[in-house]
């Protein structure tokens, strides 16, 4: 096999795939990357046996073939070579080793057989629809902050991905909760995504997707069965297998009750919560929420630190109310609401309270108050 191609080409793709790639393998075989070199196109694969990524960019290939090589070194070597040089990628039919030049630069690299390397296709994706790469990246970062980390909970370790009703019409939803708060975010439903099965899609499978269609404005292909799941665009394509567990029914912690609206601008509130949160103790991040008429009152206090106390005008008619929360969880909530306003429907100080975008109604945040 040989090829030769330039190094921003090469980066770029060993920079998608690479991720994937753990840096501890008890499997040799899963530390390196797949190149395959035919028809003009360099192919890269990698894969960590639960995700994989295929990526290819045009390449010229004298002699085509198919090697594999240590993803992290080689993505070190080709990120410290020169801007715009010209590699030369080449192994011999024995498999041993591959041989890397560019300029006055070699590299020989081990290698080990292109055999080994596992492929995680099979199986038919029984759905397939596309989303705008906006609406994607908008469905994974007003919900992703939401995963749990919690491994004992493992069907919390993802996002739930579903058909459902919303007001009469079909939407495709998206869940995510670590049981202190809640995102709920809803899009038209896609032709092609009717009768989909309800699936949790894996919190490592969300991080390299949202990476990977960082840049791109192409719209995204979506192809599921209940087991897998593939997102294709451009030139590249992860496949990803899905989590194998039943996501709690999230209906359930969606209070319908709450009574009480309070109204402020987003960016005002933000800031101040910010603010008094300095005071906060490291452990619980508690901050009290103090409502009356036209006003928010935020405070915190920990015996290390002293106490804080800062005013936030507020639109506000009901009975007085004090509540907790966790400052960290409002401020990521409060930091996915795009528009002006943001309206709080709570109950209690001991019910859930619900967040919302005041211009935009297709995300909902529930989130758990706490005793202060």
């Amino acid at each position: 096999m040989k090829l030769i191609i330039e190094r921003a080409a090469l980066l770029k793709s060993l920079g998608h795939v690479q991720s994937v790639v753990e840096r501890r393998n008890t499997i040799p075989i899963l530390s390196n990357v797949r190149i395959d070199a035919a028809n003009g196109q360099l192919s890269l694969n990698a894969t960590d046996m639960d995700i994989e990524i295929v990526e290819s960019t045009a390449a010229e290939i004298p002699r085509p073939g198919a090697t594999t090589a240590p993803a992290h070194t080689l993505y070190d070597i080709v990120r410290k070579l020169p801007e715009g040089a010209q590699i030369e990628i080449s192994s011999t039919g024995d498999g041993g080793q591959i041989a890397l030049s560019a300029g006055r630069s070699r590299f020989n690299l081990a290698c080990l057989p292109v055999e080994d390397f596992p492929a995680l296709t099979g199986g038919d994706l029984s759905h397939t629809f596309k989303l705008a790469a906006a609406d994607l990246r908008s469905l994974i970062d007003r919900t992703r902050f939401a995963i749990s980390t919690e491994e004992t909970r493992y069907y919390l370790n993802g996002i739930y991905l579903h058909a459902a009703k919303s007001e009469g019409l079909a939407v495709l939803r998206a869940v995510a909760t670590d049981g202190h708060r809640l995102a709920r975010v809803e899009l038209p439903l896609p032709t092609g995504a009717a009768g989909m099965p309800g699936i949790i899609v894996p919190r490592k499978a969300v991080i390299e997707v949202r990476k990977l269609i960082d840049e791109t404005e192409s719209e995204i292909t979506i192809s599921l069965s209940d087991s897998k799941i593939r997102f294709a665009f451009d030139n590249v394509s992860l496949t990803s297998k899905l989590i194998d567990g039943t996501f709690p029914d999230y209906e359930r912690v969606i209070p319908t009750g709450n009574d009480k609206v309070l109204e402020a601008e987003r960016k005002p509130l933000f800031d101040a919560v910010d603010r008094v949160s300095a005071i906060s103790s490291e452990k619980s991040r508690s901050i009290k929420m103090q409502c009356e008429k036209g006003l928010i009152t935020l405070s915190a206090s920990s015996p290390e630190a002293g106490n804080a106390v800062e005013e936030v005008e507020a639109n506000y008619a009901a009975g007085q109310l004090e509540i907790g929360f966790n400052s960290r969880y409002l401020l990521e909530i409060l930091g996915q609401i795009e528009g002006d306003a943001a309206r709080f429907t709570m109950a209690d100080a001991a019910s859930p309270t619900l967040i919302r975008d005041v211009a935009d109604g297709s995300a909902m945040y529930v989130l758990m108050p706490m005793r202060v």
